[in-house]
């Protein structure tokens, strides 16, 4: 197997787009040698705890509303094109995804980790639930399969707080500057939402240079 690690933020629309796109590939190549693992990168790690109004935050980041309005648009044309589903205007706030974090990185210890990605990405891009609110990750949580009262408590707690932040500071020191980023083998990154088929040319070349079984 090839290790595919993926830096992504749970409120970032391209991360989604790009999933998407890569499990398109992935279902197309059934015996692709990936094995994913999800990793932490914030898009706004100085966030406040409770986040801010979507409007209010779209406007800060994008100078204005018509810069957030130009901006979105691109996104939901890519969306459309994807066939990715998206209601942003039933998103109300946008939160501090430090707690989204903790819990796709307990949820990779437990083996769910991309039913806990898929589920943030719908509860929030969807659903337009708030995925800083620990109830609505409990829910999350509890619906992947994992314990709700053990995920309940840790998230109440300081648990892999400091680890989350660190792998964080890791990814941008390391040059990512933004999401989705996708590194190959530790070896080779993709930036951005890439095309099915680009995923397709990409599982067949890594297939290739997977000595094959005499046996």
């Amino acid at each position: 197997m090839i290790k595919l690690d993926i830096l992504s933020d749970p409120i970032c629309p391209w991360c989604y787009i790009g999933k998407t796109h890569l499990e398109r590939a992935l279902e197309a190549r059934p015996s692709h040698p990936f094995t994913i693992e999800w990793h932490p990168y914030q898009l706004n790690p100085d966030m406040p705890p409770e986040g801010m109004d979507r409007r209010e935050y779209l406007e800060v980041k994008f100078g204005g509303r018509e810069g957030a309005v130009s901006v979105y648009s691109r996104i939901a044309e890519a969306a459309e094109t994807a066939g990715v589903e998206l209601d942003l205007a039933a998103i109300e706030r946008t939160p501090n995804t430090l707690d989204a974090h903790r819990l796709i990185h307990w949820a990779g210890i437990e083996g769910r980790q991309n039913a806990v990605v898929t589920a943030l990405f719908r509860a929030y891009f969807r659903e337009g639930r708030d995925i800083g609110d620990r109830q609505v990750l409990c829910d999350i949580a509890e619906k992947a399969g994992m314990e709700r009262d053990v995920v309940e408590r840790l998230l109440q707690g300081e648990a892999d707080r400091d680890d989350i932040r660190r792998r964080d500071r890791h990814a941008r020191e390391m040059g990512v500057t933004g999401v989705p980023t996708f590194v190959i083998a530790n070896q080779h990154a993709v930036f951005g939402a890439q095309t099915p088929q680009f995923w397709a040319q990409v599982i067949d070349e890594m297939s290739r240079q997977i000595p094959q079984s005499s046996g």
